[in-house]
């Protein structure tokens, strides 16, 4: 059974070859890799505020924003979870 993050990367791709009217997700691929980016940065600088002195449940909601708009950047850079996944086993792997 795929995990959260997988079936969010899934439901991303599934907008990004089916477009839905009033999708927020479409909105955010539509507005191209400069607007995702700049997605990612602002929702970086509130999980730092949050972890600076916001609840634990604060701080959960913004790390989820993160990692959804990361994985909207990474839709829109071709860029999937089985590549990272991929990355961090090749750093990990003894010599």
């Amino acid at each position: 059974m795929p995990d959260m993050l997988d079936q969010l990367e899934a439901l991303i791709a599934e907008r990004q070859r089916q477009p839905k009217a009033g999708s927020y997700t479409n909105s955010l691929l539509e507005s191209g890799k400069p607007r995702a980016a700049q997605k990612v940065g602002e929702e970086a600088v509130e999980v730092v505020i949050a972890a600076l002195g916001e609840s634990k449940k604060e701080q959960v909601d913004e790390l989820a924003d993160l990692f959804y708009h990361l994985l909207v950047l990474m839709a829109a850079l071709d860029i999937s979870l089985d590549d990272l996944r991929q990355r961090l086993r090749e750093r990990h792997q003894a010599p």
